[in-house]
């Protein structure tokens, strides 16, 4: 269904170095990327263009962009959500969504990766010693910085710092005009290591996703759309928010499965109770 197809990669950001290899060797197809095409439209990390769409409306937004611009019907975007951990407490986390979408069978893949191993920060910084204990904490300059003047005014921005003289020149000038800098990490994927190791991962969970045929149809992608809690308590029954089932499904014949039980248990701990231990 894919070999010697040709997958166009929607990117301005250079994601193309990981995707790449993995997708010609995965899925034996030619990837092709341009750097004309312009996805900031679509929202910056950076906040000069706010993101009003839905991570999953932006990537739709990014392949239908990607398939006009290049012809090509067979197309990849990613694209990478920061903020508070859904579930963790005082940790910051890295939501990175990928989609391939087939125009020419009008079916459409995906995979999401949420992680902990991101440098998302920013601070407002008075002194150069400051801006240098913020630095080695984010891994610069191997992993980029942008500064302002403050977290939302663009009266001054410098983006994609990556060397100790650019930084210190950026600060001088912010802090003689202003009396203070905000520093933040650059999360474009080409200024950002960890960042690129994501989608590098997120990629190798969609190819590894396709290549799992429906038992109905044979199209590929059959994976788990929805998951169900309601795993029992072992000693009052009562339902907790552990995992009842998980629900498998195919994006284009609509065939379903039902895994009960997916982790090998019918009963919960007490522990996670909301009766037993409230």
């Amino acid at each position: 269904m894919f070999e010697n197809r040709t997958l166009f990669i929607a990117t301005k950001h250079e994601k193309e170095k990981v995707i790449k290899p993995i997708f010609e060797e995965g899925l034996k197809v030619r990837c092709l990327s341009s750097t004309e095409l312009d996805t900031d439209q679509f929202g910056t990390f950076s906040g000069e263009v706010d993101r009003v769409l839905s991570p999953l409306d932006t990537l739709n937004s990014k392949v239908e962009l990607g398939h006009v611009h290049s012809g090509i019907d067979l197309v990849i975007a990613t694209e990478g959500s920061f903020g508070p951990h859904p579930f963790l407490p005082f940790c910051a986390a890295h939501d990175e969504l990928i989609l391939l979408k087939d125009f020419k069978h009008q079916v459409s893949y995906t995979a999401r990766i949420l992680s902990t191993e991101t440098n998302f920060n920013s601070k407002q910084i008075f002194d150069r010693t400051e801006l240098t204990e913020f630095c080695q904490q984010v891994g610069f300059p191997e992993h980029g910085l942008i500064l302002r003047f403050d977290k939302h005014p663009f009266k001054f921005l410098v983006k994609g710092i990556q060397h100790w003289d650019t930084l210190f020149e950026a600060y001088e000038k912010c802090v003689e005009k202003y009396g203070s800098v905000f520093v933040e990490t650059d999360m474009r994927a080409m200024f950002n290591p960890l960042r690129m190791e994501q989608i590098k991962q997120v990629a190798q969970k969609l190819v590894d996703k396709i290549h799992v045929k429906c038992p109905a149809c044979s199209m590929p992608g059959f994976d788990v759309v929805s998951i169900v809690p309601g795993l029992p308590c072992q000693i009052c029954a009562t339902p907790t928010e552990s995992i009842l089932k998980k629900i498998k499904g195919c994006s284009f014949c609509d065939h379903q499965e039902i895994l009960e039980f997916p982790n090998g248990r019918k009963y919960e701990d007490p522990t996670f109770c909301p009766l037993c231990n409230p």
